[in-house]
This record gives C-alpha cells, structure tokens and sequence, in this order.
C-alpha cells in the first residue's frame, strides 16, 4: 500500500528535533511522497528547500495562508512567483479565505487570494485552498478563475454538504483529514466522503495539527505526523464501504494526478 500525504506542515518547528525519523515512521507505514505545505513568505521558501533535499520523496506548494495575508505584498508577490517556477512545487497555496479566526482583515484576504490565483493562473499550476466559515466570497472568487487554473483542491474540508457539492461542480479536488475521526465536530465527515467521487478525493494529515483522535494509543506528544495517514485512510475506507487498499490506490492515484508526481 503507497499513500501520499498531500498536505503536511513539515516545516513547523516541532519537527525540526528529529525530521528524518518523520520520514522513516510515514515511509514504514506506506506514505510515501509528501506535499510540504508553503503558507507563509519563509514557510514557502523553507518548504521548496526540504523538497529539493529530498527529491522524490517530497514536493511543495507555495503561498501565503489567510491568516497572513496582512503581511502581503509586491515583494512577496514577486518571490511566490519565482518560487512557483521550480519544479519541486506543485501548487500555488495554501491560499484562501478564513473568517474564522480574522487574522487578517476580510477584504485583505480577499485581495491577496486573489492575487495568488492570478500567478495559478499565469504559471500554469494548481491551487492548494483553504477555506473556513467564508464559503460564499470563497466560492464566489473562485469560480471567476476556476476555468483558467489547471485543478484545485480544497485542503482539510471540513464544511457542509452543500459547499463540498459546489465544489464539486466546479470540478475541484477535496482533501480529507484526521478531522473527520473528530466524534466532537467530524461525523457528518463520515457521511459526505461517500458522495465524494474516488477521482476527486484525497487525503492528508494537515500535520502537525489534526492528531485523529481515533488513533490508539494515543502519542503523549499529541503531534500529528504523516505515519497517521494510513490510519485516516482505514477511517475513510470504513466510511465509504470499500476495502482500504481501494480507497489508498484510488486516492494516491488521484494525488499523482493532481500533482503530477512520478
């Protein structure tokens, strides 16, 4: 069983002590290619610097999140630029909207999304998006770019029905993580992935964030890290009624795709 991780935090400081035993616990457990999430200036930077030291293993996207769309501008604008022209990276992102937390200010963020789907656009590569209680501008300045963006998939969703259906329509990709072995605020997870077509899903542990809590035992730490993507694939296979190295071939298939990885 192969899996691919499309979105893990791998550049978060709680990874620095002891990074290639990461690797080697996602790699005994199947994971084995990672997209490295990029959602800030440096993240982004430090992101495509672990993918080109670990060609074939990892890759990256690039982008400012939400939360520091405030910090935006010509400069950075200019760097994700020349950062999206290297091959390591596969997407532009994590980009979005979130209004749940308003970091940065509403028409900020909208501002700077936008800009990022421009350079989507004009360096010919997919978007990695997160959205969070902003569904209507989200979808709304999305669909004005969506038939000029080769793909798009909505990381970590955690959303309703209605909104992963639009996206649906608008022929974007959905992201699943440990979110939906969250019993607090995760079931209707359970019920939508079956809706999700198997060439439109896939999966990802968002780490360190999103440890699943149906992971036993559960670590003292209470870091996620990319071995528990199998463990979320056998929650999503359960879901969907299929046997797990279905729902793991379909979805790596689907990711290999995506990202155009070998």
């Amino acid at each position: 069983m192969q899996l691919i991780d499309i979105g893990a935090n791998l550049t978060h400081e709680s990874f620095h002590h002891d990074f290639d035993d990461v690797l080697a616990r996602a790699h005994a457990h199947g994971v084995t290619r990672l997209m490295v999430t990029g959602a800030s200036r440096d993240g982004s930077t430090h992101a495509l610097a672990l993918a080109q030291k670990h060609p074939g293993v990892l890759y990256a996207t690039a982008g400012v999140h939400p939360h520091h769309a405030i910090d935006y501008d010509d400069a950075t604008d200019t760097l994700l630029r020349e950062l999206a022209t290297h091959e390591q990276v596969r997407a532009v992102g994590e980009t979005g909207l979130d209004y749940n937390r308003n970091y940065s200010p509403r028409d900020v963020q909208l501002a700077v999304f936008e800009r990022q789907l421009q350079i989507a656009v004009d360096v010919r590569k997919p978007v990695f998006l997160h959205q969070r209680d902003a569904h209507h501008d989200f979808i709304t300045l999305l669909r004005r770019y969506r038939e000029r963006i080769p793909g798009a998939v909505v990381h970590c969703f955690t959303d309703t029905g209605e909104a992963m259906r639009d996206y649906l329509e608008l022929d974007c990709h959905i992201g699943i993580t440990g979110w939906i072995c969250d019993e607090r605020r995760g079931t209707h997870l359970r019920e939508l992935v079956k809706e999700i077509p198997a060439h439109r899903l896939m999966i990802e542990t968002d780490a360190p964030y999103l440890l699943p809590r149906t992971v036993r035992p559960q670590p003292a730490h209470r870091r996620n890290e990319p071995m528990y993507l199998r463990h979320i694939c056998e929650e999503i296979a359960r879901d969907r009624g299929e046997p797990v190295e279905v729902t793991a071939a379909n979805s790596t298939a689907t990711a290999a795709a995506f990202f155009k990885l070998a």
